[in-house]
């Protein structure tokens, strides 16, 4: 009996020690406050537009190559002209990374000792961001996933012993994926790398950045912008909303062909003269 019960003594303590110790590996005051749901800072104005700072669409300046400019266009004409280009969320297909922290919806970000994740409230596009230290697994594109695989790295930028930033560079990458609702787009080997700076802002703890270079074969050199997130402010618990993309979507895409069902539920054309889909496995009616 004596035994037993030294056993059980010595399994506690081991249990309790390895709690503390777990504790004390991950010291919550040396992380920036990150709590809370964040919207994009500029809000609506925002809405569209991968660089804030610049107006949607050409105007956006993308470095795209000649080639890729070209695709860009053919994508503008046919949205222009009723489709849905080459965007392909419109399916309910996520946006994938660097498209993803446009924050559509809010965004939540929690950090853990050996992984960030980055939650949107927008269909679940989440992200996990691993710090425990790993490298990029050999069979990574094996398994390409829409928003890639994320390693970062938390570092004191300004030596006052307390985490400020959250490098990440992001691999193994799925698509097709473009960089906002315009179709401006990323090469199709995704073969991207997509390198970040998460930083709160040093005069307002409130506002959060997220500098974001991308490299990719279809950019003339890398495209470099910043985007900002303001931490929702009220006394009230924070609600988050479930958004189904394919709950009430409409948009019906057959043989690359881009339809809209209308309210009762019958095919409609998106463009000026579309030809109708190819009815041949159904039984026609003969009048």
């Amino acid at each position: 009996m004596h035994d037993r019960c030294l056993i059980g003594i010595i399994a506690l303590m081991a249990a309790w020690c390895a709690t503390v110790t777990a504790a004390q590996a991950f010291d919550d005051a040396k992380y920036p406050d990150l709590k809370g749901k964040w919207d994009r800072a500029e809000g609506n104005a925002g809405e569209g537009r991968f660089d804030p700072t610049k107006p949607p669409g050409r105007l956006q300046e993308a470095p795209l190559t000649a080639e890729y400019q070209t695709l860009y266009e053919a994508n503008l004409a046919d949205k222009k002209a009723g489709g849905q280009g080459s965007d392909p969320t419109y399916k309910c297909l996520p946006p994938g990374m660097p498209r993803i922290m446009h924050a559509y919806a809010p965004m939540e970000v929690v950090v853990t000792p050996q992984t960030t994740y980055v939650l949107m409230e927008h269909i679940h596009d989440n992200r996990r961001i691993y710090t425990d230290g790993r490298d990029f697994p050999d069979n990574m594109n094996d398994d390409p996933m829409y928003a890639g695989y994320s390693i970062g790295k938390w570092v004191d930028e300004d030596g006052d012993g307390r985490y400020d930033t959250l490098v990440v560079e992001t691999r193994g990458l799925k698509g097709p994926r473009n960089y906002d609702v315009s179709g401006i787009p990323l090469h199709r080997d995704n073969l991207s790398i997509i390198r970040e700076r998460i930083y709160v802002d040093k005069a307002d703890p409130n506002l959060l950045h997220d500098e974001i270079t991308t490299i990719d074969h279809a950019l003339t050199h890398p495209w470099t912008v910043t985007k900002n997130y303001r931490r929702a402010q009220s006394k009230q618990p924070i609600w988050w909303h479930e958004d189904v993309c394919a709950e009430g979507n409409v948009h019906v895409d057959i043989a690359g062909q881009a339809y809209f069902l209308s309210s009762g539920g019958l095919l409609m054309p998106t463009k000026k003269d579309q030809p109708p889909p190819d009815l041949k496995y159904f039984k026609q009616t003969r009048k």
